[in-house]
Order: C-alpha cells, then sequence, then structure tokens
C-alpha cells in the first residue's frame, strides 16, 4: 500500500489582456503562486482587505509552459504508476475558459498542443511496444456527466439521436461498496490509433456552447478513462489498473455572465456538481469525519476511489490571470490546497488470473472434504472470483450436505465456511 496526498500543480493560461499583478516562484521542492490584490481606496481610510494571496504546489507552470512541460512533469509519473499496476486519476479544475480542456485534451489546430489524453496514449503504447515480457490489454471508456445525467460518448446511437433519446448510464453499487456504471460500454484497442479515433469520436459527441467567458465552453464533466490489465509471461498473476483523465466544466458566476436559456440552466447544474465536489473536499480534509457524501453527485459517486481511496490523484489547477478573473484564480487555488490535504491509500491490483481458476480442481477438493471427519465443508475461491460465484457454491454444497444428514441419522451438522486464498499452492 502507498499512502500518498494529492498531488497539486497550477497552470497560468497564457493572455494577451491585462493581467492582475501576480507572482511565480519556482523552487526545487516546489513552488508558489501569489496574486496582489490593491486595496481600493474607495472603501475608505479603514481598509483591513487583504493584499497578497500566496499558494504553495509542487509545481507552477506559467503562461510560457508548453504542453510537453505538462506531461512529462504530471502525467508521465502517473501514467508509469499505472503501468506498475496502481490506480491513477488526474482532473483539472478551474473556472470556465481557464484552458482546462486545453490541458486534458488538447488543441486540434498544431500537433504539438496535443494534450494529456493523447500523449498518454502515446507513451502507453510506445511502453508496451518496447516490453515483450509482459502481455498488456486495453479497453477505454469515454464517459460524460450532462445536467447531472450520465451519457456514453462512445455510443455509437450518439450522431443519429437526440440527447435525451440515448441510454443513460446509472450507478449501480454491490454489497463491498465498487461502483458499476450500466450502460457505459468498454472499447478495446489495439494500438494507439485505435484509441485515438475513440478519443475523437468521444471529444465530437461532447456538450459544446458559447458563452461570454468562452466561444467553445465544454457544458459537462467528461471523464476518458483507460482500463489496462498486464500479464508477465508465465505467471499466474495479472495487474488491472485504471486511469482516470478528468475535464471539469468550469465554474461560472451567472451574475457576472449574465446568461439565460439553457445555458444558465447548464451552468446551474455544473456549478451545483462542483459545489458537491467542494463539500466531499471539505469532507475528507476533516479529522474524525464519519460521513463522506459521495453519493450527491455522480461525479463524486464515479471518483469515490480517486478521493480519499484506491488510488494515485493528481489535480491540476488551472487559473486565468486577467485582471477581471482574479478573484476566481484566488478561489481556484483556495480549493486546491484543500484538495492537498487529502490523503489516498493506493493498492496494487493484481491478483490470480481469472482464466486459470479451475472449478473442477475445486469440485475435487470440495468432494475431499465433503467426507472429512471434521464434519466441516470447505469452499475454497480465489480472490479473483466475483461473489456471486461464492454464493453459488456455499449454495450448492450446503444443500447438498443437508441432503446427506437426511440419510444420516447419527451425523452431526455440518457448517459451510468459505475461506479465500490467492495462490493456487493452498489447494494442496
Amino acid at each position: 500500500m502507498v499512502k500518498q496526498t494529492i498531488q497539486i500543480f497550477a497552470r497560468v493560461k497564457p493572455t494577451k489582456k491585462q493581467t492582475a499583478e501576480y507572482f511565480v516562484d519556482c523552487e526545487e521542492q516546489g513552488g508558489s503562486l501569489e496574486f496582489v490584490v490593491p486595496r481600493d481606496l474607495a472603501d475608505g481610510v479603514i481598509n483591513n482587505k487583504r493584499e497578497n494571496y500566496k499558494f504553495r504546489f509542487q509545481k507552477v507552470f506559467d503562461q510560457t509552459a508548453n504542453q510537453e512541460e505538462i506531461f512529462e512533469a504530471i502525467a508521465k509519473p502517473v501514467a508509469d504508476n499505472v503501468l506498475a499496476g496502481y490506480n491513477g486519476t488526474i482532473f483539472a479544475y478551474g473556472q470556465t475558459g481557464s484552458g482546462k480542456t486545453f490541458t486534458i485534451t488538447g488543441g486540434a489546430e498544431n500537433y504539438n498542443d496535443r494534450g494529456i489524453i493523447p500523449r498518454t496514449l502515446s507513451y502507453l503504447y510506445q511502453h508496451f511496444s518496447k516490453d515483450s515480457s509482459m502481455i498488456y490489454t486495453t479497453h477505454i471508456s469515454y464517459l460524460e456527466i450532462y445536467n447531472e445525467t450520465g451519457y456514453d460518448l462512445l455510443n455509437p446511437q450518439h450522431e443519429a439521436s437526440r440527447l435525451e433519446d440515448l441510454p443513460k448510464v446509472t450507478i449501480m453499487e454491490d454489497p463491498d461498496q465498487n461502483i458499476h456504471l450500466k450502460n457505459l460500454s468498454l472499447q478495446q484497442s489495439a494500438n494507439e490509433e485505435e484509441a485515438l479515433d475513440l478519443l475523437f469520436l468521444g471529444d465530437t459527441n461532447r456538450m459544446i456552447a458559447e458563452t461570454p467567458m468562452n466561444q467553445a465552453s465544454t457544458r459537462s464533466h467528461c471523464i476518458f478513462t483507460i482500463h489496462l490489465c498486464s500479464k508477465e509471461l508465465g505467471s499466474a498473476m495479472v495487474r488491472c489498473s485504471k486511469l482516470h483523465l478528468v475535464d471539469l466544466a468550469g465554474s461560472e458566476r451567472v451574475g457576472k455572465t449574465g446568461v439565460g436559456g439553457q445555458i444558465l440552466t447548464e451552468a446551474k447544474y455544473i456549478n451545483l456538481s462542483l459545489h458537491y465536489l467542494e463539500q466531499v473536499i471539505i469532507a475528507l480534509s476533516e479529522k474524525n469525519r464519519s460521513h463522506i457524501p459521495y453519493r450527491n453527485s455522480m461525479m463524486t459517486s464515479v471518483l469515490r476511489d480517486s478521493l480519499g481511496g484506491n488510488c494515485m490523484t493528481t489535480m491540476i489547477a488551472a487559473v486565468s490571470v486577467e485582471r477581471k478573473n482574479t478573484g476566481e484564480s484566488i478561489s481556484t487555488c483556495r480549493f486546491a490546497q484543500r484538495v492537498a490535504l487529502i490523503k489516498n491509500d493506493a493498492l496494487l491490483n493484481e491478483e490470480l488470473d481469472p482464466a486459470l481458476v479451475n472449478v473442477d480442481l475445486i469440485d475435487t477438493y470440495l468432494m475431499i472434504h465433503t467426507c472429512d471427519s471434521t464434519n466441516i465443508l470447505l469452499v475454497i475461491t480465489f480472490s479473483s472470483t466475483s461473489q456471486l460465484q461464492v454464493s453459488k457454491f456455499r449454495c450448492f454444497y450446503t444443500k447438498r450436505l443437508k441432503n446427506e444428514e437426511n440419510n444420516r441419522s447419527n451425523q452431526t451438522n455440518k457448517r459451510a465456511t468459505v475461506y479465500k486464498c490467492c495462490d493456487k499452492s493452498q489447494l494442496v
């Protein structure tokens, strides 16, 4: 288990407009971003308003930073951990028009403007081609959360149907509190080209609208997930990890933008879901907090593991330093400081390959122990076996045992006990 706080980075969006007074300090052990907000003389002589706001990050990328630097410093370490068998998440947070989508997905005009998702896909498949000692399989899903409703961006019906006619992605939770998404497809990709085609298809289906703050504002939260399974040649163990690359819709002040109609409705849902995200962050940062409100929104439910769970998580605070956006930029940095207090417990996702589980061997072992002098029926399953399969084993053999008891009046009561093992050698 790897205990680690969420890593936070800041990126300043390039602009040619008048900027607020800010300073970026890059140090070896981290960086800081400082805003200077002069006091307004119109507020009077006695004015106790704060003038300096300084925030610490793992690293701060100023306006001159390019996409390659962002990938090398932020995404590449997370991708390496995913290759090693750990879950990873990278999400961008900030107000609308601050450069989140450009950072995560990239620009379409220039090849060098590729964002974190296409660069990560390229990095992973290059690694696969160089590593001949492992067998890799990848599947991709692309979830859109629009107005608190989930949609599959890789659904082939997306282009031919209205949004309300598409099947909704719904959340299902198993007894172990693991989240499963119904109606969200998993598309296998054998190479980088197929993976990029899926990314392009999903981006084409996203909800985008023009707002006063952004000419092409994404109106939904999108989660691009790479599901990776790796197995060493000749080994019985398989590692299954996942990487969430999240582009959150930007928060916006409705009173400031003056939007209305459908865009206003979208803004309400966006702000509400981001509010629920902040509630989860605050709850996780408080000690001895018993209840974490993950279920308040679909986004926090899907990202439960990424926030205080089995994952290595990184946040990118997208900041706009234009003078009119100073207040929102300070709020984004404050949010990042709270996120940095959250600790995740990342586990190595390694298990016995389900394809190697020999049910006949288990059945033979069970038959031997049915006549054991201890009168205890042992049901042996592997850790990769589902809870449903465990229940089926238990019910079948318990029923068989009861029938034997009816035929043997002098036989003592037997009970069924379930043991789990991760190594087939334990069956001997």
